[in-house]
């Protein structure tokens, strides 16, 4: 079924929006949903493992496109929206449960923590629609467009998986367990 570009559009700026907007409430609002349990600090872990499994599959995803393996580079870039997904959930599952972890570092370690973190976050909302969009123009057949917005969305999808997984080593030391 192929969808108007522009309603195609419409959604996916829709559900960027509301993604973000819903992660943002959840995460603002999240010791006034339920009380900190001591017995979720093993999520951050498996949310590590969710991003480094995402890079992976990223680096394998642009081996086989650039191979011209389109069906193994359609199925394993699906994956890594898949695993992009539930880390998602765990991630809001996580921060609604758990308190706010103070970073501990000091010295010249602190100014990094933080800069990574920061860009992070802000590529992070802005990969939502970019992975949306790039999956919409592939599933269209629209593969120019495709190809040129994923020449963007891929640099920035591995750095917000990889920069995960280097805050999570950097900020576990500090989890109350």
């Amino acid at each position: 079924m192929i969808v108007e570009e522009k309603k195609g559009q419409q959604l996916i700026w829709g559900l960027s929006i509301a993604v973000i907007g819903a992660v943002s409430f959840l995460l603002y609002n999240a010791q006034q949903i339920t009380d900190a349990n001591p017995n979720i600090y093993w999520i951050p872990k498996i949310n590590a493992g969710l991003n480094s499994a995402t890079a992976l599959l990223l680096s394998i995803g642009l081996v086989l496109i650039r191979q011209r393996k389109w069906k193994a580079h359609r199925n394993v870039m699906l994956g890594a929206f898949v695993l992009s997904s539930i880390f998602l959930v765990n991630y809001v599952i996580f921060h609604a449960q758990a308190p706010q972890t103070y970073f501990g570092g000091e010295g010249w370690i602190r100014p990094v923590y933080f800069t990574l973190l920061i860009s992070h976050i802000l590529l992070a909302i802005f990969i939502v629609p970019l992975v949306l969009f790039t999956l919409f123009r592939a599933f269209q057949g629209r593969f120019e467009k495709h190809r040129k917005i994923a020449r963007i969305t891929w640099p920035v999808w591995m750095y917000v998986a990889v920069t995960g997984v280097i805050i999570y080593f950097m900020i576990a030391p500090y989890y109350p367990v």
